[in-house]
């Protein structure tokens, strides 16, 4: 797999997917108040990443897998420490 950009929160997600679009919006707002780091990389750019083509948005934090599908909120918040 390419490395996933050094951010502390990183979502693999794909133009046109509704799913991506909220779990960005619920990532948006845990970063905002906890200050971290957050990118967001096209599936669709980089052929390595096919494997989570099925389970897209894909959450990492800190470089580990932490979520697909959706983000929950809570979940995510406690993974960052906040």
């Amino acid at each position: 797999m390419s490395p996933l950009p050094s951010a502390r929160v990183v979502m693999v997600g794909r133009q046109g997917c509704h799913l991506c679009d909220v779990a960005q919006e619920v990532i948006e707002g845990v970063v905002a108040r906890t200050g971290d780091s957050f990118a967001v990389v096209d599936i669709d750019a980089d052929p390595e990443l096919a494997r989570y083509t099925d389970e897209v948005p894909v959450t990492f934090v800190d470089g580990r897998q932490h979520d697909y599908w959706r983000v929950d909120e809570a979940r995510l918040r406690a993974a960052l420490g906040g």
